[in-house]
This record gives structure tokens, sequence and C-alpha cells, in this order.
């Protein structure tokens, strides 16, 4: 299911989705064939859910929400609730959440706010794990990995392939770059840039992701050349603006040193040093 597109004029609850006697679905929620729901699941009007999703007991999805396919929901994760934002005030705003996502206990993923674009969204194949919470207006990509506990705040952007360790906190609107990990228990305030690790309170760069850049199947070339970037970044005594002009000049030009100097370009927060 492609979560910006709306199946609600042809609503159908398929006789093949296995819904528990105990569960509260809404009439008007929008539910896809081979969808299980869990006892005492709530499901609420504006919600739509993909093929294949199973959402688990007592499982809260609400809101206007959108759920694609092959999504597994986990008991007691509460899915598209208001934003915990003092300026919300009531307005209509959205999640999307794409397909193959694993999404833990008690989990919460809120709702955007009309400051940040009005929408939340979940990409593709991402691990969620147990009491994480992701805040409104998050854009999150595919393959990422949040352990247990771990607090994402308001309007954080998580690019591709990140791991972040569990009871980590993420200040709002920080980007965390491609490929990078945050340590356990670690504070982040400024962006990460991709392909690097992070760890401590405040979180400070620790070296490449090495392990996380071979399994995603980065050429030994691509990381000499990431390699070369982070010293040029972090041990040159170079300013932040002087390291992209001298990686600009040194380095080849290809897709993974492009994107680090985009990135690099727009961190307005500053980064990780």
């Amino acid at each position: 299911m492609n979560p910006t597109e709306s199946s609600r004029d042809t609503k159908v609850i398929p006789l093949r989705s296995k819904i528990h006697p105990t569960a509260i679905v809404d009439p008007n929620a929008v539910i896809g064939p081979d969808v299980e729901i869990g006892p005492f699941a709530i499901i609420g009007p504006n919600v739509e859910i993909g093929a294949g999703t199973k959402v688990g007991p007592r499982a809260i999805i609400e809101g206007w929400t959108v759920v694609g396919s092959n999504n597994k929901i986990y008991t007691g994760a509460v899915i598209g609730n208001e934003p915990q934002d003092l300026k919300f005030a009531g307005e209509k705003s959205y999640l999307f959440i794409g397909d193959n996502n694993i999404i833990r206990e008690y989990a919460t993923i809120s709702r955007g706010t009309a400051g940040g674009g009005g929408e939340t969204r979940i990409g593709n194949n991402n691990l969620i794990m147990s009491y994480v919470h992701v805040a409104h207006d998050c854009q999150v990509g595919n393959h990422v990995v949040v352990a247990h506990a771990s607090g994402i705040a308001g309007h954080v952007v998580i690019e591709d392939r990140v791991v972040i360790g569990g009871l980590a906190g993420v200040h709002q609107f920080t980007k965390i770059g491609r490929m990078s990990m945050i340590g356990a228990h670690t504070m982040v305030t400024k962006d990460v840039p991709p392909f690097i690790i992070v760890d401590g309170n405040p979180a400070k760069p620790y070296g490449i992701n090495i392990v996380g850049l071979r399994r995603n199947g980065l050429s030994p070339e691509f990381r000499t050349e990431i390699k070369r970037a982070y010293k040029i970044l972090y041990r040159s005594s170079l300013s932040v603006a002087q390291a992209i002009e001298q990686m600009e000049q040194e380095l080849p030009g290809n897709a993974e040193i492009d994107h680090l100097l985009r990135f690099l370009r727009s961190a307005d927060r500053g980064i990780c040093r």
C-alpha cells in the first residue's frame, strides 16, 4: 500500500481478515485483506491498514493514520495519537507508515502538527523497539533500527540505515545522517553526519561506522574515501566550512561523499564534534 494514497472511497473489510471479537474497529476504518487485529485492539475511524499487517492485543491506532502492508504492530503500541506539543490545537494532521515495519510493545508514534508540515512519516523495513517514542513531524527513512526506550523528539529527520542504541535521546529539529550509529544512553543535541559513530552526553564522534558500511555493501574504495573525509572533518582543526572546501578539493566525487557534503551544508544546528 502506498501511504500517500487513500482507498477510503472503496472501503471494504474483507471476510478473510482476522479481527478478534473483542477488538473495536470503527466501521469507517479501511482494513485491507489478510489483516489481523488482536484482542482489545482499537482502530479509529480515519485509519487505513494495508494488506497483511498484524495488529497486536491492546494496540491503538487512531487519528488520520495510514499503515502500509505487512507491518507487525505489537501489544500496547499507540500509533497516530495526538502530538505532545503545547502548540497543537486539534488540527487535522497525519501519520504515514510504509511497509514491512516492526513496531514493538508499547511504542508510541505521534501524528504531525501544523507547524511541522502536518505529518509524521515512517518509511519501510524499520525496527522500532519497545517503549520507543517517535514524536510529531519526524521523518524516518528506511531500514532504521531504534532500540528500547529511546526518545525521538519532534521534527527530527532520520536518514536510511541508521542504528540508534537503547535509552538514547534525540533533541528536536536534529538530523541523523545515513548509516550512522548512535550509542546507547547517548544524548544527541546537534546533527550527526552520515557514516559515523557518536556516543556520550553530549554526543561526541568516535570514528567511522565501519561495520555498518560493510553490512550495507559499500565498496572498500568508498570506505577509504569516507575515512579521508572523516580525518578532514574531525582531525584537521578546520572549521566545518573549511573542511567542506578541503573535501571538495581533495576527494573525488562519488555518491556517498556528495551526500556527506550536502548534509554538512544543511546542518543548521551544527554537527556533533
